[in-house]
């Protein structure tokens, strides 16, 4: 997770202070920076209400096309 270091960075936070925030070890939120482990979803969401930015923008997920093309179907049809 690039963007999860990228923000701990820019507030000049330790990994061990996110690790204590999050109640998890150093070594645990090190494997979360690196893409080691995957967070759990309560812990995404810890971490996305801290830095104020939203889950898909950690895990670095945009909506695909077909969602998009479905959005402006359903707009067609109303």
């Amino acid at each position: 997770m690039k963007k999860l270091k990228e923000l701990r960075k820019q507030k000049s936070i330790s990994q061990d202070k996110m690790a204590k925030y999050l109640g998890v070890s150093q070594r645990s939120y090190g494997y979360y920076e690196s893409g080691e482990r995957q967070p759990p979803i309560e812990t995404l969401i810890h971490i996305a209400d801290y830095f104020g930015v939203t889950i898909d923008y950690l895990v670095e997920h945009t909506p695909s096309n077909l969602s998009e093309n479905r959005q402006k179907l359903l707009d067609k049809i109303q």
